[in-house]
Order: structure tokens, then C-alpha cells, then sequence
């Protein structure tokens, strides 16, 4: 336990280096973007060259970048992302607002891709090289090839438009009608999981077929181990380092994907805000959109983390 716990501590320590890095590269980007935050927060009002000068100047916007980006961390630390140029509300009420729907999707298009790979990859592993093995190969391959966003316009057409089987677009609160929250999300989800379900599906096959191929498995089968409990309680919890791996990774790709997906179905989530706020040119939005998803996908990669030292014990004692 106390090694552990020395691990953990150890990871989260090195998220603070992480995050200034992080911090540091958004905030040089959007400094050095042709969007002049005092332009953006006058659009439309003709402001006199005194006004935005003195913006500036109340804003800090004439101070040293190193001055600027210590003002920033502290600002950040006390959860405060600036003003929208667009709203001149508070660029956090706006995330928090957006953030619990592109959470639901995400995670429920990261549910759907768990078990779909883990049932395509196990089954195509068992019946490899068998007609099951090669169907499910086919399908992977097709659905890695196959852009979300290409996958959304088709469900819109045929499930939505075309059986009536799902909404085309809009959002449904879960407290208000859970069957119409799971029918506004389903297609979404589904659109954003399949291409993560078809890599992790061949990720999952390879890693139980080298596992099934070892001389443990062979002597547990031929001691009267029946072969599920031999696949379940053995191979699946050796087999699912890479697929771990790999998965952590793509939670990022399901965090980035978020932002064409809600687009398309019309979800009001971060996606949407964030593609809002470049259309208006509102800097603040887009910098609190983009350093929320970056430590949403550090955060996840920490979780990764102390799941390897939960999947397999070796890595606790190799580190």
C-alpha cells in the first residue's frame, strides 16, 4: 500500500510541471494570435484608439509577457478565465455550463467503445482465424477507416431522418427525461465511439491472442480450468496493458472529436462554444475551452496511470 501510494504521489507531482507547460503554451498562442483581445471585447461599438488603449492598460494587456503570465497562473488559481468579449459574462460559467454535456458524451461514447472492443476483440481472438475472426477483422478495419464525422451525417440521414428511430439534433436534460436524454446522446455517442471501438477492437484481439499462445494459459486448460474462467480471471487482466495504453490516448481523440460531433447535432457543449467563440472572435472563451479540455485529458491519463498499478501488480514492484 505504501508503495502505492509513493507511486501515485510521484505521478501527481509530475503534473505540476505539466500543467505550467501546458498553461505556458496556450497562453503564448493566444498572445500571439492576430486577435487583439481590446478589439474583440469593443467589436461592433467603434471604439476611439484611447479606449483601447486604456483596456489594455487596465487589463494588463501592456504589461511584459513574463509579467502577463504570472498574472495568469494567479488568475487561473483563483478560477477566474477572463471576460467573454461577446457576453461579458465569466468565461468559467460558460465552461461549467458547457462542460457536463461534452462529459456525458464523452464518456458515454467511451463506455460504448469498451465493450464493444472488449466483446469484438475477445470473441475475434478465441475464433481466430475463423469466420467470426474475420468478420469482426473487417468491421474493425472499416470503422478505423471511417471518420466520425463522415459516420454522423450517415446516421442523421438513415436512423434519424429516414426511420425516425432518433432526434437530428438538440439536447434533453437527463433530469427531465432520461429516455430523451439517452435518445439526443445515442447517435452522438455512437459516432464519436466507433472509429475508438475499431482500434481498441484489433488492440484487444492481439493482445489475448499472444496471451492465449502462453504456457500458462495451455497448463490451465489442461488442469480442468474451464477456458472462460481461464480468459476472464487470467488473459483479460494480463491482456489489458496496451489496450489501457492506447485507450488514454484516445481519450483525447473523444475530447477533440466532441467539438465536431456537438456541432453537428447541435449539442450545446464545449464543442459548440468553442467553435462559437473562434466564429466571433471572442479570445478569453477560447483559452478557457482549450486549457479545461487540456487537463480534462491530463486528468484521464492520471486515472490510466493507477489503473496499470490495479490491471497488473508487476508494475507496482518494477517501479
Amino acid at each position: 500500500m505504501i508503495a502505492v501510494v509513493r507511486i501515485l504521489a510521484r505521478r501527481v507531482a509530475l503534473l505540476v510541471p505539466l500543467m505550467l507547460g501546458i498553461v505556458l503554451f496556450v497562453f503564448l498562442v493566444m498572445r500571439f494570435s492576430d486577435v487583439d483581445p481590446a478589439s474583440a471585447f469593443f467589436q461592433g461599438a467603434n471604439p476611439t484608439p484611447q479606449q483601447l488603449h486604456d483596456f489594455r492598460e487596465e487589463n494588463g494587456l501592456l504589461d511584459p509577457l513574463p509579467v502577463r503570465y504570472v498574472a495568469f497562473i494567479g488568475d487561473l488559481l483563483h478560477g477566474d478565465m477572463g471576460i467573454s468579449a461577446l457576453t461579458r459574462a465569466p468565461v468559467v460559467d460558460q465552461v461549467m455550463t458547457a462542460l457536463p454535456l461534452t462529459l456525458q458524451l464523452t464518456f458515454l461514447g467511451l463506455g460504448i467503445a469498451v465493450v464493444l472492443s472488449l466483446a469484438g476483440g475477445v470473441t475475434a481472438a478465441i475464433y481466430r482465424d475463423r469466420l467470426p475472426d474475420q468478420i469482426i477483422r473487417v468491421v474493425s478495419l472499416t470503422g478505423v477507416a471511417a471518420p466520425g464525422f463522415w459516420l454522423a451525417l450517415l446516421m442523421i440521414q438513415y436512423l434519424a431522418v429516414d426511420l425516425g428511430w432518433f432526434p437530428t439534433g438538440g439536447y434533453i436534460n437527463p433530469a427531465d427525461s432520461f429516455t430523451g436524454w439517452l435518445k439526443t446522446m445515442t447517435l452522438p455517442a455512437l459516432a464519436l465511439s466507433l472509429p475508438v471501438a475499431a482500434q481498441l477492437t484489433r488492440i484487444v484481439r492481439t493482445a489475448v491472442v499472444e496471451e492465449l499462445d502462453k504456457d500458462y494459459v495451455r497448463t490451465a486448460i489442461g488442469s480442468g480450468l474451464p477456458p472462460r474462467v481461464v480468459v476472464g480471471r487470467n488473459v483479460l487482466r494480463n491482456a489489458l496493458i496496451n489496450p489501457l495504453t492506447v485507450l488514454g490516448l484516445r481519450v483525447g481523440y473523444l475530447l477533440g472529436g466532441a467539438v465536431v460531433i456537438e456541432t453537428i447535432f447541435s449539442l450545446p457543449g464545449m464543442g459548440k462554444l468553442m467553435i462559437d467563440a473562434v466564429k466571433n472572435g471572442d479570445p478569453a472563451v477560447v483559452q478557457g475551452v482549450v486549457l479545461t479540455t487540456a487537463t480534462g485529458f491530463v486528468v484521464v491519463n492520471l486515472v490510466i496511470d493507477i489503473l496499470y498499478l490495479l490491471v497488473n501488480p508487476r508494475l507496482r514492484e518494477a517501479t
